[in-house]
């Protein structure tokens, strides 16, 4: 059964980077992987060897996304296209909301504990790689 936690603690984002990194490597792909705590500030950050500078910020700004607005970047992409209710949204917070897939926030019996940003391969693969954080935390 999942801990029931208010935050995610330093030891809870070295596992799930710890997962992250394993599942990088499966994919071929250096990454670069952020873990925010419930205030959606940094707990812990993975950059692989050879990972994309660019992917830096956006792996951090991934996970801030993901727990300020409490839904997943991916889904925030939807709401943020042309004629949609969130269209614009990336122009808030100073330019660092991020919105295409990649961050997804850390729930645990209904109560968001954090987020989890990865960057660096495809949309779907950064998606995969953060999934595969948070199941390592809830194992």
């Amino acid at each position: 059964m999942p801990k029931s936690l208010e935050t995610v603690t330093l030891e809870d984002a070295k596992r799930m980077l710890a997962a992250a990194e394993a599942k990088a490597v499966e994919l071929g792909i250096a990454y670069n992987v952020a873990v925010v705590d419930a205030g959606g500030h940094l707990v812990a950050f993975l950059r692989q060897d050879g990972a994309l500078i660019g992917s830096i910020n956006l792996a951090i700004d991934k996970a801030v996304t993901a727990r300020i607005f409490d839904k997943s970047t991916a889904f925030l992409a939807t709401l943020a296209q042309s004629g949609k209710p969130l269209f614009g949204i990336q122009e808030s917070n100073a330019g660092k909301v991020v919105i295409f897939g990649g961050g997804i926030p850390i729930t645990i019996g209904g109560k968001i504990i954090g987020a989890v940003g990865a960057s660096a391969g495809t949309v779907e693969q950064d998606i995969e790689v953060a999934e595969t954080a948070i199941a390592a935390l809830l194992a």
